[in-house]
């Protein structure tokens, strides 16, 4: 059966997954979210560079390096995994494609929960 649009109607979805701007804005986010966390992190990380473990405590008992620590390995991860995503769902087709994606979120997920254990038992160790 034939659809009666407009050429405008039929061409405005958002593509042919009908997700492609979520994802989209999804990753400019992030991508905003690490702007913001990067420069905290790096400058507690390089107070906490090379020091002993007693120093790096120190510096992240602090709630605020705790929080933006967390923060930004938590959110690095999930603009990794939009970032993979997208390469393999471009790249890589058919069953190979899903193995991809499901092997990739698992190792970046473990990433990411191994991350926040450090920081959260480092801020929390006594």
């Amino acid at each position: 059966m034939h659809e009666h649009r407009t050429e405008r109607a039929r061409v405005s979805g958002l593509g042919s997954a009908r997700s492609g701007t979520g994802h989209f804005w999804e990753q400019r986010i992030s991508a905003i979210a690490l702007a913001f966390l990067a420069p905290f992190f790096v400058y507690s990380f390089a107070h906490a560079l090379g020091s002993d473990y007693a120093t790096v405590r120190a510096i992240y008992s602090q709630p605020f390096n705790a929080i933006v620590a967390l923060g930004f390995v938590l959110v690095a991860c999930l603009h990794l995994v939009q970032g993979l995503a997208v390469i393999i769902e471009d790249y890589v087709h058919g069953r190979a494609g899903i193995v991809w994606l499901i092997a990739m979120r698992l190792l970046v997920g473990f990433v990411a929960l191994t991350g926040a254990f450090a920081i959260l038992k480092i801020a929390f160790s006594a």
